[in-house]
């Protein structure tokens, strides 16, 4: 049993921002209400003496709803050298996260329902944040046929993604698209056209030509982001776009919404706090897909964060390997590794300078996507399973290679200090991290 006292509560799905008190029992929350006495809290958690309910202050600090990553990289099965389920949980445990869905593109591909099931297995084990399997659309991402959609399902998918590479053949994203409405399960749409990509590292412009690095129009994604929303138009399947990173992209997307399209989309938090003239030949911790984007770019996609065209928040976690990252800039694999950091780099790039309230961040992050992808959490709302954290906005901490979880450090944040940090991750009313150190099998509240 719980009892977490006078923090600053924020659960947009209840329109809820406010010092509360919460108390949880049995995983499950029991009460959210202000100022509550002692004989409340035992009344309410049906104990007898407050001996036996974990106390914890939250005074100057704001408790809101679990994060809900979509779209992570975790490398399993196959490329363990860069990430494994088992710290890539602990990694979304440190920054907040209790729910984070897990890319296809691993060794091999999880495009069968043993794959699926091993995702998920190898996420109870790791006993962190819940580890939801997003499958491949097509056997091997080769864009040739579709995977068995129903049997994964059954297998604990709860999302269908060739990310990485994009499904090229528009018929093939179109059966996929009728399929997902028989399903009610979302299409995330890698939106991409190999064509217009070529050999492209970084975002064409003025600063691709200055580096001499090879551009990628901002084209090669609006054409497909295009192509797939008239498809969802024609057969009313579930849409998700993933990272979206242009102007051209918004608005298609804006325009589709008003014609009552099924769709929802995802922005990167490095594609609103950096642009291409961040990059550098010297450091590919910038080198991201879709890449940095144009500075008029950015102000569309904080824009359409802003008016609900873009509907959540999501990191693309893609850790690699030291080796990998600190080859020169345009033979270096594209990624970053966020899910430490990325908190506390909303924080104070966005929330602290004004382009976003923690209310808004909270609603893209946790209520919004638990949602549109029909996963339990996003709000405190009694009877809703605890999974909770604890944000203390003053909380300082220098991102070093040897206090992070994650066993890649291919951040552009490595070595910074930084402001805006949980200080306490719940899972199912499990403490899985306090006081920023992590808590094996802690019992549950």
């Amino acid at each position: 049993m719980l009892w977490i006292k006078n923090a600053y509560v924020i659960d947009p799905a209840q329109r809820l921002s406010g010092i509360n008190d919460v108390l949880v029992k049995d995983g499950v929350i029991v009460k959210s209400a202000r100022s509550l006495q002692p004989a409340d809290v035992l009344e309410a958690l049906e104990a007898q003496r407050l001996d036996d309910v974990l106390q914890v202050e939250g005074e100057g600090k704001y408790l809101f709803p679990g994060l809900i990553d979509v779209h992570v990289h975790l490398r399993e099965p196959g490329q363990e050298e860069k990430e494994d389920i088992r710290s890539g949980s602990r990694a979304a445990i440190k920054g907040g996260f209790t729910s984070i869905l897990a890319m296809a593109n691993t060794t091999p591909i999880v495009d069968n329902r043993a794959l699926t099931e091993f995702v998920r297995l190898q996420g109870e084990r790791a006993a962190m944040a819940r580890v939801y399997p997003i499958a491949a659309v097509t056997k091997g991402f080769l864009g040739k046929e579709l995977v068995e959609m129903m049997d994964i399902l059954d297998g604990g998918a709860v999302a269908f993604s060739d990310d990485g590479k994009g499904i090229q053949n528009a018929e093939m994203m179109r059966l996929a698209l009728e399929y997902a409405k028989l399903t009610g399960c979302p299409i995330i749409s890698h939106c991409e056209d190999d064509s217009l990509v070529g050999h492209g590292v970084m975002r064409k412009g003025e600063m691709s030509a200055r580096l001499g690095l090879r551009g990628i129009p901002a084209s090669a994604e609006s054409v497909m982001v295009a192509r797939d929303v008239l498809l969802a138009a024609e057969t009313g399947g579930k849409l998700h776009i993933a990272h979206v990173s242009t102007k051209e992209s918004v608005q298609i997307i804006r325009e589709a919404k008003k014609m009552g399209v099924d769709v929802t989309a995802e922005v990167n938090p490095h594609h609103l706090i950096f642009t291409d003239q961040d990059v550098s030949l010297t450091d590919a911790s910038y080198k991201v897909n879709p890449p940095l984007p144009s500075a008029e770019d950015q102000i569309a996609l904080l824009e359409g964060l802003l008016d609900g065209t873009i509907d959540m928040l999501a990191t693309d976690h893609a850790p690699h390997t030291w080796e990998e990252k600190t080859r020169p800039f345009a033979e270096a694999p594209f990624g970053i590794n966020a899910l430490e950091t990325v908190l506390a780099a909303v924080w104070q790039n966005l929330v602290l300078k004004g382009k976003i309230t923690p209310d808004q961040v909270i609603a893209l992050w946790s209520v919004n996507p638990a949602r549109r992808f029909g996963l339990p959490g996003g709000t405190l709302r009694p009877g809703s399973q605890a999974d909770l954290v604890l944000f203390d906005p003053e909380y300082r901490e220098m991102i070093s290679a040897e206090t992070m979880e994650t066993k890649s450090q291919n951040t552009p944040f490595l070595g910074q200090e930084m402001q805006g940090f949980p200080v306490m991750t719940i899972v199912g009313g499990k403490i899985r991290m306090a006081g920023r150190k992590l808590l094996d099998n802690k019992e549950e509240a």
